[in-house]
């Protein structure tokens, strides 16, 4: 596991946005797993950024989301559908077809779960999964006492989840408490992995996924097995680290050495 600290926020998005362009330069159709949530916002920003100079297409990019809340029309304002559509796939000239996020209105959600893994695996696996952090650990909708080994499924969200998100809703509408989301094992089979870490708010989260021991009660943990997955913290998210300084003494001698 590779950690990276940076001072702000917006540098630590930044870094992230370098590293999806440059992975996408060497491998223009590559197949990306993308997240939603507020980490992952100014990563976005940096990307249509780096679009809209010239310097990056997606026409030939694949793209599959983590997850998305069961019994929201694909045009609510809060299913990850509007939200990718308005954070990234609106400002980029990603093809429509080549667009993955699970469905889930009424339906057959066993066979839903069943055939976005089989489409992942007819893309030849995710290339690179862009990660974020929950505050109880979890990554995607994989709650704490997940199987470390799940595939896509429906998933019952923590009170602390729904509380965290219930910003996002109004007081008057029903808020989801349910959500189909990719697995553990399904992430963990990505090639390369990239999980934003920021903010105060996520330290304890990003100490437990980073030095903790592994459990299902912070799934994120399962990446300290991951043989390509890089952690990217702001100073805030890192300040719960015991090996704050040997991670940016690392990180500096990495930068050498690929210099």
């Amino acid at each position: 596991m590779r950690v990276v600290i940076l001072p702000t926020e917006k540098e630590a998005s930044d870094f992230a946005a370098d590293f999806i362009e440059k992975f996408i330069t060497e491998k223009n159709d590559s197949v990306l797993g993308l997240a939603t949530g507020s980490s992952v916002l100014l990563t976005y920003d940096a990307i249509i950024d780096k679009y809209n100079e010239g310097n990056l297409s997606f026409k030939n990019v694949i793209s599959f989301n983590l997850d998305e809340y069961v019994g929201l029309e694909p045009n609510h304002k809060q299913s990850y559908r509007h939200y990718m559509s308005e954070k990234l796939f609106s400002h980029i000239d990603i093809n429509e077809n080549n667009i993955h996020i699970p469905e889930c209105l009424d339906g057959d959600f066993e066979s839903t779960c069943e055939n976005y893994e089989s489409k992942i695996k007819s893309h030849g696996g995710i290339d690179l999964q862009l990660l974020g952090v929950g505050s109880n650990g979890h990554i995607g909708f994989n709650e704490p006492t997940s199987s470390l080994n799940s595939r896509t499924r429906v998933k019952t969200l923590t009170k602390n989840t729904i509380a965290n998100n219930a910003r996002f809703f109004d007081a008057s509408e029903p808020q989801p408490s349910i959500a189909i989301t990719m697995g553990i094992g399904t992430i963990m089979d990505a090639k390369n992995i990239l999980l934003l870490g920021l903010g105060q708010h996520k330290s304890k989260a990003v100490a437990d996924l980073v030095e903790g021991p592994l459990s299902s009660f912070c799934p994120g943990s399962v990446l300290q097995y991951h043989e390509n997955a890089i952690i990217v913290l702001d100073q805030l998210a890192a300040s719960n680290l015991k090996l704050y300084d040997y991670y940016v003494h690392s990180e500096k001698m990495n930068v050498e050495y690929m210099a």
